[in-house]
C-alpha cells in the first residue's frame, strides 16, 4: 500500500466546508462563550470556589477537537447517524429504509439520436442522489439494465431491491428540451410524485438538481442542508459543453484508438468552452493515459495526461471520477503507489463508480498481484453489468492463476456479454477479440479464430487490436502468428512492458527469441 499523500491547505478548506465543520466551529464557539459568560456571573454570588470556574474553562477548551472531530467524521440524518465516507458502504448493504432506482431515461426525440443525453441526464441524478446517506440508491449500471417501456415498475423495483422508481423521458427539438420524470412506489404502482419540464437547453441543469431534490424531499421527512449541497454536484455552466462531454465518454468506452483520439476531440471541445468543467478534464486525461499506455508511449501524451488529471482535481476535489483520473495518469508513469492511493480515495467517495475499478484492476495486474486484480475487475464488472472488458480480463487472470474452473465460469458470463454489446456496436473490434479470449477459455476454438479474424479485418492497423489478436492466437497454439501480431503492435503503436510480463495468455511464446526482441525493445524504448 502507498503512503497517504499530503492534503494541501486548499484541499482541506474545501474538505472541512463538505463535512460542514466550520457551522459546527462558529455553533460551539457562541454556546461556549455564553457558557462562560454565565459562569463568569453567577458562579461567585453561588459561592461556589474558584476551581468550579477553571473546570468549565478547561472542559470548553476541552470539549472543542472533540465536537471538531464528530462534525468531520459524523453526518446527522432525518435516519440516524452515519460516518461520513464510510456510511455509503454500509448502507449499500441495508435491506430496508428509503430507496430509489433511476431508469434510463427513454428518448423520444424526432431523429432518435439523444440516447447519450438521455443516458447523462438519468445518470446526473443518480449521482446527486448517492450522496444522500439516508438514501439507498441502486447502482447506476444495474438500474440501467431496465427500461420503463420494457417492463412493470413494480417487477422491476423488486428485482432492483429498492422501494421507488424513478422513469422519465427526454425530447429535444431547436433548443428546447421537454424532461418528465415520475416516481412510482414499487408496492402498488402508484405515482408519488411527477412533473414535467418545459425548459431552454440551458436549465437541463437545474431541471436535474429539481428532479434530485424533489426525490429526497419525497422520500425523506426531511432534506439537511448537507445534502442539498451534496445534490449540486460540480458540472459545466455550458449546455454544450455537457453535450461534448457525454459524447466523449460514448466514444471512450470502446477500447479502440480511433475511438478514444474521437474522445479526446469531444473533451477537448468542452474544456475549451468551459475551463472549468472538472468532469470533463478528468475524461480528457483518461484519453491521454490510455494513448500513452497502449497506443504510443509519447512523452506529450504522458504530460497532458498529469496536466489534465491535476486540473480536474484542482477543480473537483471531492469527485471520484478526478481522483479515478490523477491515478490512472500516475500509472502511466509507473507511480504506482500514488495510483493506488488515488483510486482508494476515489473510492472512499464513491463506491458506485466502475471505471475506479476497472483502473485499480489494471495497476494490480501491472504490479503482478493477479489475486486483487481478479478481484477487482469482479468488482466494477459487478457494477456495471454491461462492462464486457472487465469480465474477460478477470477470466483471463484466473486462467493464469490456474483457477481453470473459475476462469471458465467467468468466460461463460462473459460471453453474453460481448454478444450484446456487438448487437449495439457490431464494428467495435477490442469487444471481439476479447470475446475471442473468453471463447478459446471454453473451447469454442472455431469461433474463437472468426471473431479474431473479424477483429483484424476490422481495424488491422490499431496497436490494441493487434496486441489482443497476438493473446489469442499463443492461446490457440500459433506461436509464429502470435510473434507476428505483437510485432506488429510495436510497429504500430506501442505495449505496456508491465502488462505484456504479467499477461499469461503470452506464456507460450515468452521462450522465443522473437518475443524476448520484444521484451528489450521495450525496455529501451
Amino acid at each position: 500500500m502507498g503512503k497517504h499523500a499530503k492534503l494541501s491547505w486548499s484541499g482541506l478548506t474545501a474538505e472541512l466546508g463538505r463535512r460542514e465543520v466550520y457551522p459546527v466551529v462558529v455553533a460551539y464557539a457562541i454556546v461556549a462563550w455564553l457558557l462562560l459568560q454565565i459562569g463568569e456571573v453567577t458562579f461567585t454570588p453561588l459561592g461556589l470556589p474558584e476551581w468550579v470556574m477553571t473546570g468549565l474553562v478547561v472542559i470548553v477548551i476541552a470539549g472543542f477537537p472533540v465536537a471538531v472531530l464528530l462534525a468531520w467524521r459524523y453526518d446527522i440524518t432525518p435516519s440516524g447517524i452515519f460516518l461520513d465516507g464510510a456510511n455509503v458502504h454500509a448502507l449499500a448493504e441495508r435491506e430496508y429504509g428509503p430507496s430509489v432506482a433511476v431508469l434510463p431515461f427513454i428518448d423520444l426525440s424526432p431523429e432518435q439520436d439523444q440516447a447519450y443525453f438521455c443516458e447523462g441526464v438519468a445518470e446526473e441524478i443518480t449521482n446527486s442522489l448517492v450522496k444522500i446517506r439516508s438514501l439507498r440508491v441502486a447502482a447506476r449500471s444495474s438500474a440501467f439494465q431496465y427500461s420503463s417501456e420494457a417492463g412493470d415498475a413494480r417487477e422491476i423495483g423488486n428485482e432492483l431491491g429498492v422501494n421507488t422508481i424513478l422513469e422519465g423521458s427526454v425530447r429535444k427539438s431547436d433548443g428546447v428540451v421537454r424532461i418528465t420524470a415520475q416516481l412510482v412506489k414499487v408496492s402498488d404502482g402508484c405515482h408519488l410524485w411527477s412533473k414535467t419540464y418545459d425548459r431552454q437547453m440551458e436549465d437541463v441543469f437545474a431541471i436535474q438538481e429539481e428532479i434530485a431534490s424533489s426525490i429526497a424531499v419525497s422520500l425523506l421527512d426531511t432534506i439537511s442542508r448537507r445534502n442539498r449541497k451534496a445534490i449540486r454536484r460540480p458540472r459545466s455552466a455550458n449546455v454544450k459543453a455537457y453535450d461534448y462531454y457525454l459524447r466523449g465518454r460514448k466514444h471512450f468506452k470502446l477500447l479502440r484508438r480511433a475511438e478514444i483520439e474521437h474522445a479526446r476531440e469531444m473533451f477537448r471541445n468542452a474544456v475549451d468552452l468551459d475551463p472549468e468543467f472538472s468532469l470533463a478534464w478528468a475524461g480528457y486525461a483518461d484519453c491521454h493515459s490510455y494513448l500513452a499506455m497502449y497506443v504510443e508511449r509519447n512523452p506529450d501524451f504522458i504530460e497532458q495526461a498529469h496536466r489534465a488529471s491535476k486540473r480536474a482535481l484542482q477543480l473537483g476535489h471531492g469527485l471520484a471520477e478526478s481522483h479515478a483520473s490523477r491515478g490512472l495518469a500516475c500509472l502511466v508513469s509507473r507511480d504506482f503507489d500514488r495510483a493506488e492511493e488515488e483510486f482508494r480515495k476515489a473510492i472512499d467517495i464513491n463506491p458506485y463508480l466502475p471505471r475506479t475499478y476497472h483502473f485499480y484492476a489494471r495497476e494490480r495486474f501491472q504490479r503482478g498481484e493477479m489475486q486483487a486484480a481478479a478481484e477487482l475487475f469482479r468488482r466494477s464488472a459487478d457494477l456495471d453489468p454491461l462492462d464486457y472488458q472487465s469480465r474477460c480480463l478477470r477470466a483471463q487472470v484466473l486462467q493464469g492463476l490456474g483457477e481453470i474452473d473459475l476462469a471458465r465460469q467467468a468466460a461463460r458470463e462473459a460471453i453474453p456479454v460481448v454478444e450484446r454489446h456487438i448487437e449495439t456496436f457490431p464494428d467495435d473490434p477490442s469487444a471481439f477479440n476479447l470475446g475471442a479470449l473468453a471463447l478459446i477459455q471454453v473451447g469454442e476454438k472455431e469461433q474463437a479464430l472468426q471473431w479474431l479474424e473479424h477483429a483484424l479485418q476490422v481495424d488491422p492497423n490499431d496497436p490494441i487490436v493487434l496486441y489482443n489478436a497476438a493473446c489469442g492466437f499463443a492461446l490457440l497454439g500459433k506461436a509464429d502468428t502470435a510473434l507476428d501480431y505483437l510485432e506488429s503492435a510495436l510497429a504500430h503503436g506501442t505495449i505496456s512492458l508491465d502488462w505484456m510480463r504479467n499477461d499469461e495468455d503470452l506464456s507460450s511464446i515468452r521462450e522465443d527469441p522473437r518475443y524476448a526482441a520484444l521484451e528489450e525493445r521495450l525496455a529501451d524504448g
